[in-house]
């Protein structure tokens, strides 16, 4: 099978970037169904990079409906241990103005529990710590590469994850600034709970599209506005990411990379063997023995 250590997942463009070289399209199928699309892997900076359109080619998933657990799994079979989340989002805050970027450092969750959240399920529990809920390490280097692009780039802030499709309503949007979040979003979670039982690094890029519903002086948010932003945003988020492989080079020890060393709480013996199969690629050597 192919294989990469950096994967990035988000819109379908950003594997459209100079310099990527032997590319081959792969499709994957896991225990947890298939991904959202085939997954686009080539050579960038000397590194297998492995690229996935977060809601398909063409945009044909809603937040709700991304695969995120085959996502996460088929990164893994993939050998991919640092994940990169390029995001629109809407600001929460003045200076987080449409076309910055942003570094998060916190997630708040507001789904509903109707998205798939754990691979541990079905005779096996573990329980991962999550109160950072991105790498350190590969969020630092994220803002190190956005500097570097140009970007205007903020580093920290909560990024609250809502359900979707339809953005906030005034009231949802004042609450949330209410509570001091920075940013607004839709497919953060469970996508970084599940990249952290996978112990895979994960941090995300936010590319602001808008003010959300709040700002006295913004129009109401539509899709016209947001992809806008987003296809001029398209070039420098393909210089980000170019540069941030360069600063994760051969790599880095995140504490993601051991996040199920203490987690799995099942004994060992009662583990049903369906379980373990299923389970093989995210955490197999912690699965053996009783």
């Amino acid at each position: 099978m192919s294989q990469a250590t950096i994967g990035v997942i988000g819109g379908s463009g950003l594997y459209a970037m100079e310099g990527l070289e032997d590319v081959e399209e792969v499709s994957l199928e896991t225990p947890f169904g298939a991904p959202s699309d085939t997954f686009v892997i080539g050579t960038l900076g000397g590194r297998r990079v492995a690229f996935l359109p977060r809601h398909g080619r063409g945009h044909r998933l809603n937040p709700s409906e991304v695969p995120s657990r085959a996502n996460v799994y088929a990164f893994k079979q993939l050998g991919v241990q640092y994940l990169i989340s390029v995001s629109a989002v809407g600001s929460l805050r003045e200076e987080y103005a449409p076309g910055h970027v942003v570094v998060p450092d916190q997630l708040f969750d507001r789904t509903k529990g109707i998205r798939p959240a754990t691979f541990f399920e079905n005779g096996v529990v573990a329980h991962v710590s999550f109160d950072k809920p991105f790498c350190p390490g590969l969020s630092q280097r994220l803002y190190a590469a956005a500097k570097a692009a140009g970007a205007t780039v903020h580093r920290g802030g909560t990024l609250v994850v809502m359900e979707g499709p339809a953005f906030s309503t005034r009231a949802e949007s004042e609450e949330n600034r209410r509570r001091g979040h920075a940013l607004i979003g839709m497919t953060a979670l469970p996508e970084a709970k599940l990249a952290r039982e996978a112990e895979i690094a994960y941090a995300t890029l936010a590319m602001v599209t808008d003010y959300d519903v709040w700002h006295p002086d913004h129009d109401s948010v539509t899709v016209d506005a947001v992809v806008a932003v987003l296809q001029a945003n398209a070039l420098l988020a393909r210089r980000i990411v170019r540069n941030v492989v360069d600063l994760i080079g051969d790599g880095f020890e995140s504490p993601a990379h051991s996040a199920l060393a203490t987690a799995i709480i099942t004994d060992r013996a009662r583990i049903p063997a369906e379980a373990r199969e299923r389970l093989r690629v995210i955490a197999g050597k912690y699965l053996d023995g009783s």
